[in-house]
């Protein structure tokens, strides 16, 4: 395998200027999520993570309501012009952040921003096969994904050094400025427009079709199911790793980076070995030993000590990617170009909606069995992992074609 494969799809001229503007705009991501923490605590304090957990909620409802119809509607415009926009509106709303004075005016933009990104993130997702083409899509989300998970563990040290130097708040600017820049630079591309369908339909009409074909479509299916399994593993780890570390470890916060880091680093490296293996290794195959890996990682999370927690958590972060990633070049190469806006619209929506019921299960793990939250949070991953691998029984490994709609 051919670690650089990912990297193969820069060749491609307006692929590149689209993962640069992404890049960019990711970059200023990393600094609003520390950003929003220091604002959190100046507004509220002690009742932070309050605020901190609140806006997570909104983020993934934001998702959930909006991120379909942003399918459809990818679909039938031109995409340049919703990627430019989205860019533009959240650079405006990014900028408003830093005069915010009480907790609401935090949660109203915090909505305003992810509906935007509930917008913007299928639409770059469903342009990237229709830019590379079907057959290329995989090394173009691996070198993507292997991007995101990188700026994930250094864009937060970034932001907390520039933080010290300029104030919390003014780190609201600097990612407005990251939109701005993105925006433009989605300017320079060519059209975007995917091609038309033979028939067409209403609105929600499209809507239902985009979640149809996610569900009658036996290795999408797989997929999607074991993405709940993802969620479950991974929810525990965001919300439950820092109660362990400081908690029951009794370490710091730099202790804490050090294992999220580790976690992040494995993400990224298997995004570079899903892009390396290329079509050898069937997609639902990385699925599966991605959903195992994640699962059995954090069962003994619970009772080990640093050193070993920190390798747990890089093949949890393994086993994260092979998941997710191999997912979204699912989509691409089972979809025609003419759904698959409503196909990653309808994908995000669903996707997140696990992360919706994952967080609750995870907290509440957290609170009554905070001994063994690990373990049986892994223990419910793995049941849900042979429950779909029981109903997914007899499903081929996916070959490179469109699905077509019934309708």
């Amino acid at each position: 395998m051919n670690a650089l494969a990912p990297f193969s799809a820069l060749r491609n001229a307006r692929f590149a200027r689209l993962y640069a503007a992404q890049t960019i705009s990711q970059i200023g991501d990393a600094f609003t999520w520390v950003a929003l923490a220091l604002l959190a605590y100046q507004l509220a304090e002690k009742d932070a993570a309050v605020v901190l957990g609140t806006a997570l909620t909104l983020r993934v409802t934001a998702f959930v309501l909006f991120s379909p119809l942003a399918g459809v509607l990818a679909d039938r415009l031109e995409r340049r012009t919703i990627l430019v926009g989205c860019h533009f509106a959240r650079a405006v709303v990014i900028g408003l952040m830093p005069f915010v004075g009480e907790v609401w005016q935090v949660y109203v933009l915090m909505f305003l921003l992810n509906s935007l990104t509930a917008f913007f993130t299928p639409t770059n997702q469903a342009t990237v096969p229709l830019v590379v083409g079907r057959e290329d899509a995989g090394p173009a989300f691996a070198l993507s994904s292997a991007t995101t998970e990188l700026l994930g563990i250094v864009g937060p040290g970034l932001a907390g050094v520039l933080a010290a130097f300029v104030g919390g708040r003014s780190l609201f600017f600097f990612d407005a400025a990251s939109f701005v820049l993105a925006g433009l630079l989605v300017l320079t591309l060519p059209s975007l427009r995917a091609g038309r369908g033979e028939v067409e339909r209403s609105t929600l009409a499209d809507v239902r079709d985009g979640t149809a074909r996610l569900w009658r479509d036996a290795p999408v299916r797989f997929a999607l199911l074991m993405e709940l399994v993802a969620a479950v593993a991974g929810a525990l780890i965001l919300v439950v790793t820092v109660v362990r570390v400081q908690g029951g470890l009794n370490l710091g916060e730099a202790q804490y980076g050090w294992v999220m880091a580790l976690y992040g680093l494995g993400a990224t490296v298997a995004s570079l070995a899903v892009g390396a293996a290329g079509r050898r290794v069937p997609r639902t195959t990385f699925i599966l030993a991605g959903a195992l890996l994640t699962s059995l990682a954090i069962l003994p999370g619970d009772v080990v000590g640093l050193a070993p927690l920190m390798i747990l958590w890089l093949v949890a972060g393994v086993g994260q990617n092979w998941v997710n990633l191999p997912t979204e070049t699912l989509l691409a190469e089972r979809t025609e170009e003419a759904a698959q806006g409503r196909v990653y619209g309808a994908h995000f929506a669903w996707s997140h909606l696990w992360w919706a019921f994952s967080y609750p299960v995870a907290s509440l793990l957290s609170a009554r069995l905070p001994d063994h939250a690990f373990l049986y949070g892994g223990l419910l991953a793995l049941v849900i992992l042979a429950a779909v691998s029981l109903l997914s029984r007899g499903t081929p490994s996916p070959a490179a074609k469109p699905s077509s709609s019934t309708d």
